[in-house]
């Protein structure tokens, strides 16, 4: 019987030694260890102590289980147990004392594997079905005769039981189960039943089921990987149950991420309220109640000229004019009118003249009567030098105003050829332009046309009227408005190229006369 005893010791201490630490029992902790308490119920010869606790015999059990599946675990287990017959009566020849150790593969079937209850639900049935191996020790006496003996026979144990989840680590169950030792002879009864498992017992058990290791937790969150729905949380953000991180306004936005974190917002805003939905986090909006520009800080700007519109004196402003702080268009010359409807914005003028000065009543006469001092040289386009003063005091005029152009359009009466009359009239007005431009007026303020013979303002059939139509006239004109020929005349006339000159023919050379040869004498 101490052998039995130091066997089943031994026995017991294998299986913690040989039990892993690094793993559990569950889908993340696969390995564990069950100690338990259990009472043992005898049935054989001497009766049947089935469900009679106060006749059970009492012993330690322990088991290592290794996790399968959801469904399944396979555990290795080992119990100790002494059977004896105290029922029998005092001075009784009969009696005995049997230790028994079962050392049993056990294959468990876990109702909780997601079908009607959930892995990690609190209470966890289960079956237990566990072939095994019975070692036996029996002392006693039976009709005079000394009971001695060890035998080792294959056992077979059937459970049920509950288990309890008190955390990922720690269970606590209790079941129960009956195991039969084929053939073996606990009690010593010689005459015995005619089947092989007429001695058996019932075993009831309590225990505890701690889970071994640590549960694989690659983001370091404290929720395991298998539960973790946000896996790959950076270190120390603080998570909710499911690995997931806590967002206490509940907007979608991570309070580690979230800008205002008491208060539900967008994520394209960092977490950030924005009431009026412009795009500006209410925080820095200045206006968070009217649709706004970022720009301007969350405030709208109806004319969009860059002055919000509780700051803007003037609403309405056309866009892309350039506008001061109140909003208003900028007057850089201070005349009234503002400078994307002023033709002259350096120069203050009147808004009836697009605020432009205008020219006094003695250069507008010049201008008008400019016209009676251009003369010519016969049939070309040479200004003659009594032209000089009146094209000088044009060019006064023109720098006095400078934002001025100059139109220059030249006739003819319609003596000769027309297209050469239309070419002497453009060369003519061209040549008053050259004159000017060579007293330091830029190009792109004059410009010259010739009309040729026709656009008569006389009778051409006298000589007085033709002297009338051969005219160079000469009008001003405000940036942005149509020059006063093409208004007057329209536009002019395409100069044809002038005809190409004949060559000169080459004088013809008579041949030398021979003169006779003397006769000799």
């Amino acid at each position: 019987m101490r052998n039995l005893f130091t066997t089943s010791v031994l026995l017991g201490a294998s299986l913690l030694a040989a039990s892993p630490r690094v793993h559990a029992q569950t889908a993340d902790r696969k390995t564990a260890i069950s100690l338990s308490a259990n009472a043992f119920q005898y049935k054989g010869n001497y009766g049947s102590d089935y469900w009679n606790f106060t006749r059970s015999q009492w012993g330690p059990g322990i088991s290592i289980n290794r996790y399968l599946s959801k469904g399944l675990d396979l555990g290795l287990s080992g119990n100790y147990v002494e059977f004896k017959n105290p029922s029998q009566p005092a001075g009784s020849t009969n009696f005995f004392a049997n230790n028994v150790v079962n050392v049993q593969l056990a294959f468990k079937l876990k109702l909780n594997n997601g079908w009607a209850l959930k892995e990690d639900a609190f209470v966890q049935p289960y079956l237990v079905v566990a072939p095994g191996v019975a070692f036996t020790s029996l002392e006693g006496r039976y009709n005079g005769q000394a009971l001695n003996g060890d035998d080792t026979r294959f056992s077979g144990m059937a459970a049920a039981g509950l288990n309890f989840r008190i955390s990922d680590a720690i269970g606590v169950f209790v079941q129960t189960g009956q195991t039969v030792p084929f053939g073996v002879n606990l009690d010593g009864v010689t005459p015995r039943d005619n089947d092989s498992w007429d001695d058996r017992y019932l075993q009831h058990s309590a225990g505890l089921t701690v889970a071994l290791g640590k549960a694989k937790d690659e983001d370091g969150d404290g929720v395991a990987d298998r539960k973790d729905k946000c896996p790959g949380t950076p270190a120390g953000v603080a998570v909710d149950a499911n690995g997931c991180p806590l967002d206490g306004d509940g907007d979608g936005v991570p309070d580690y991420q979230d800008k205002c974190p008491t208060e539900k917002g967008l994520a394209a805003l960092e977490g950030c309220p924005d009431r009026d939905g412009d795009g500006v986090r209410d925080g820095d909006d200045k206006c968070p109640d009217t649709p706004g520009k970022a720009e301007l800080q969350g405030c709208p700007d109806a004319d969009g000229d860059g002055v919000i519109d509780s700051l803007d004196k003037c609403p309405n402003t056309p866009a892309g004019v350039s506008v001061d702080a109140n909003g208003c268009p900028l007057d850089r010359d201070g005349d009234g009118v503002p400078d994307y409807q002023d033709r002259c914005p350096n120069r203050p003028g009147p808004a009836s003249n697009k605020g432009c000065p205008e020219m006094k009543v003695e250069e507008k006469k010049k201008l008008q009567e400019a016209t009676k001092f251009i003369q010519f040289e016969f049939d070309k386009a040479t200004l003659k030098t009594s032209s000089y003063p009146t094209l000088d005091g044009l060019v006064e005029i023109l720098n006095a105003y400078p934002d001025y152009s100059l139109g220059i359009s030249a006739h003819a009466d319609n003596k000769g050829d027309d297209n050469y009359n239309l070419r002497l009239s453009d060369e003519r007005a061209a040549s008053a332009r050259t004159y000017m431009l060579s007293k330091g007026i830029p190009a792109d303020r004059i410009v010259s046309h010739g009309y040729g013979e026709s656009k008569p303002i006389a009778d051409n059939a006298t000589e007085a009227g033709r002297a009338i139509n051969r005219r160079v006239e000469f009008d001003v004109y405000l940036p942005g408005d149509p020059n006063p020929a093409e208004t007057k005349y329209g536009p002019a006339p395409e100069i044809p190229a002038a005809p190409a000159k004949a060559a000169p023919k080459a004088p013809v050379k008579k041949a030398p006369v021979r003169k006779a040869a003397p006769r000799r004498k």
